[in-house]
């Protein structure tokens, strides 16, 4: 059975449809996420789902009753919420601001017993927000917040949890926690979840189900697989096919290669492992002033440090099914690749070959050589040998 859903419910402003026909439903244990454009509407079906905006059209139910049918004090004892507007308070602490979530269950003097207070404590240790609990709401940093936000939805003992863009503002750790313990709710406490998230690479590994939010429709439900399955996430957020690479969620942020300056020796100074990603259209086809040998994401922060330098590059040999593959095909002018899982044929050597000799010159990414990268050492002897290469190779 659905613990919330929504039929044919249309969403809006002052009586204008936004959104129309939004048919979505969430099982016990699950986790939908809503992905799509800023102002697509995201944020307006999640107010519109826990009537902080009045419908326009439709149903929301919430098991087999519709939320028409139930009383405000109903709601929160099934329905919590987690949304972005910051709460501002005054002179409350955390653990204070954490124990409002159980107002629905006080009565109109709104004292809490020791039982409540008890689940107080149990969420804010589920959160791990115990250092923070005594101090001044507003005077903790935006993650201990969100964790206290949290504890409060938790603590509301519900079956549902609404969340709005629940990673906004937090750091990569603060980030990684919040959603575990989303997930874990979802899988323990067999709470259904309904969130919006931007970060593509953490919905797709957190959510069970992806609705995506175009125009005036919900374009496609699905599971993570079968949405992030081609080019179709490109053309949601109408960015071009390379930028985006929906295996690892990596993003690039290719935009071309504009006023290109000559390459420098000292350019290559930094570009080592310690250089992560950058990484929307792709790269006009210039002529490269560089080849990089890589494979096996060792041309990874060459690629990002000559694309952040405006210096064309070509990569290769990398096969089809590389780990820098896509990176290479979005930042690179040229790319020398061979079919998956296939040994690397003559011609893609030679054709390596002429791009070295038409390069000023070669940088060597690869540590470590063996029978399956064969040929990249012999492109980078063959480098050394005409003085191009930037590498020894060992």
């Amino acid at each position: 059975m659905q613990e919330i859903r929504t039929e044919h419910l249309t969403v809006g402003y002052d009586k204008t449809p936004l959104i129309g026909d939004v048919n979505l439903s969430v099982r016990p244990g699950e986790i939908l996420t809503l992905i799509g454009p800023n102002g697509s509407g995201k944020s307006t079906i999640l107010k519109t789902i826990t009537k902080q905006l009045k419908k326009l059209d439709g149903t929301v139910f919430l098991g087999e009753t519709s939320m028409d049918e139930l009383k405000d004090s109903q709601i929160s004892k099934r329905l919590s919420m987690v949304m972005t507007e910051r709460l501002r308070t005054e002179l409350m602490s955390g653990r204070e601001v954490v124990a409002s979530g159980r107002y629905p269950y006080t009565g109109r003097f709104g004292i809490l017993s020791k039982e409540d207070w008890a689940k107080v404590d149990e969420a804010i240790a589920l959160v791990h927000a115990g250092a923070v609990q005594d101090q001044d709401f507003m005077k903790i940093s935006d993650g201990q917040r969100q964790r206290l936000m949290l504890a409060r939805a938790i603590c509301q003992n519900t079956k549902i949890l609404i969340l709005d863009e629940p990673t906004s503002y937090l750091d990569m750790g603060f980030k990684m926690d919040i959603l575990t313990n989303i997930r874990m709710l979802a899988r323990d406490k067999k709470m259904a979840v309904i969130m919006s998230l931007h970060e593509l690479d953490l919905a797709q590994k957190v959510s069970d189900t992806i609705a995506c939010v175009r125009g005036d429709r919900i374009d496609r439900v699905g599971t993570p697989e079968e949405i992030f399955a081609g080019n179709y996430v490109q053309e949601l957020y109408g960015v071009a096919d390379q930028s985006f690479d929906p295996v690892t969620g990596q993003i690039f942020l290719c935009t071309g290669y504009q006023n290109t300056r000559d390459f420098r020796d000292s350019d290559i100074e930094n570009c080592s492992s310690k250089d992560f990603c950058s990484g929307s259209q792709v790269p006009d086809p210039v002529s490269p002033q560089i080849f990089v040998i890589g494979g096996a994401g060792s041309g990874i922060p060459v690629y990002n440090r000559l694309w952040r330098e405006n210096i064309p590059f070509a990569a290769g040999i990398l096969q089809e099914n590389d780990v820098e593959y896509k990176a290479a095909v979005a930042l690179a002018s040229e790319v020398v690749a061979e079919k998956a899982f296939y040994p690397v044929g003559l011609d893609k050597v030679q054709e390596a070959k002429r791009l070295i000799d038409s390069c000023k010159k070669c940088i060597c990414a690869v540590e470590e050589f063996g029978p399956l990268n064969e040929a990249n050492r012999e492109l980078a002897e063959y480098a050394w040998g005409l003085g191009k290469l930037l590498k020894n190779v060992e």
